[in-house]
């Protein structure tokens, strides 16, 4: 565990600040009570634009909960949580990557609570012990979004599969989220290896190193760049793309034929956690239908049996592009997929 919190050490030294902008950006706290046993502390990885939403509904639900939020990517708050495992800052954490948390329940930090109404969800989104450890929210898969204008601009063809980006026309043209601060980045890297073949899939990244302009932070910044014609391809996310083309962007939202890559929003309770009766009544608001319902205006999957997408951009037969995620594969095989992607492409 010592090698996985080293190799966070730089992006977790940007968490401070990245920590009090999303602070400022979302007004930390659901209300403004008085402090006492109704405030908790939540970090999360929740886009900032869903978590605005996400807070109103919550507002409604239980206008007495106080709610500090720390927001950042999904490596940074992995990295504060693993960090702070011996004195915990927060109480609860919404919307991280599954394969985040459960690196946390191996090393027993999450607080075991079967919600209310955990039996609505579908039996895939919550943890299966006899007293969960950890409910989804909702599911996110791997996209490409395309510079329009910017493809035609250099004459090239629309790229349609994996392989096809690794081709050398595409040379400095694609930009990748950061599979150690991105959970985007390593549900992408996990897909290739289970889509591919292990070392297969290395030898892909290699050759798709190549044509790799930048690794950033963020999931959805690569989609953002590419609608700004910052870069022609971005490998992303679904939903930052179907937006930002809603908004008259000059997007194509690839989904590549080999299969998608795809990952959990999950939420738990902090072991340690001094408010745990709130944390708790947070914990059974993140698995209500309302709530699931908040979700489903901006994924394709969402955890309660009852609520379907309300998206209409979404592929209807997007599930069955889903490569078959071993969660437990993958978080287990973390800390050794990340010390060798590091290794042969952060430069």
């Amino acid at each position: 565990m010592s090698q996985y919190l080293k190799r966070y050490e730089k992006t977790a030294g940007i968490l401070a600040a990245g920590a009090l902008a999303a602070c400022i950006l979302t007004g930390c706290t659901t209300n403004s009570a008085s402090k006492d046993a109704e405030q908790i502390t939540v970090y999360t990885a929740v886009e900032a634009d869903q978590l605005k939403r996400y807070q109103w509904e919550l507002r409604k639900a239980h206008p007495e909960l106080r709610v500090k939020w720390v927001r950042d990517s999904t490596g940074v708050i992995t990295a504060k949580l693993l960090a702070e495992q011996k004195n915990p800052q927060a109480d609860a954490v919404m919307g991280l990557a599954l394969t985040s948390l459960l690196v946390m329940e191996k090393t027993g930090m999450l607080q075991p609570y079967r919600p209310k109404n955990v039996d609505q969800l579908k039996p895939e989104f919550y943890s299966q012990k006899g007293q969960p450890t950890w409910t989804g929210m909702t599911a996110w898969e791997s996209a490409v979004c395309v510079n329009t204008v910017e493809l035609k601009k250099k004459n090239l063809p629309m790229p349609q599969t994996w392989q096809d980006l690794a081709q050398p026309i595409y040379k400095n043209l694609i930009v990748m989220p950061n599979p150690a601060s991105s959970g985007t980045g390593y549900l992408d890297v996990t897909a290739w290896m289970q889509i591919f073949g292990r070392q297969q899939a290395w030898s892909y990244m290699q050759a798709l190193d190549k044509n790799i302009a930048q690794y950033v932070h963020s999931g959805s910044k690569p989609c953002k760049m590419a609608a700004q014609g910052e870069t022609v391809i971005g490998i992303s996310f679904g939903y930052p793309g179907f937006k930002l083309k809603s908004r008259g962007a000059p997007l194509e939202i690839v989904y590549p034929k080999e299969g998608l890559g795809w990952e959990m929003e999950a939420s738990a309770i902090l072991k340690g956690t001094k408010k745990l009766s709130s944390a708790q009544k947070f914990i059974d608001w993140t698995v209500s239908q309302a709530a699931n319902q908040a979700y489903a205006q901006n994924f394709s999957m969402v955890a309660h049996q009852k609520v379907q997408s309300s998206n209409p951009d979404f592929p209807k037969d997007l599930q069955q592009r889903l490569v078959k995620n071993d969660f437990y594969w993958a978080a287990e095989q973390r800390e050794r997929i990340l010390k060798q992607w590091s290794a042969q492409f952060e430069k």
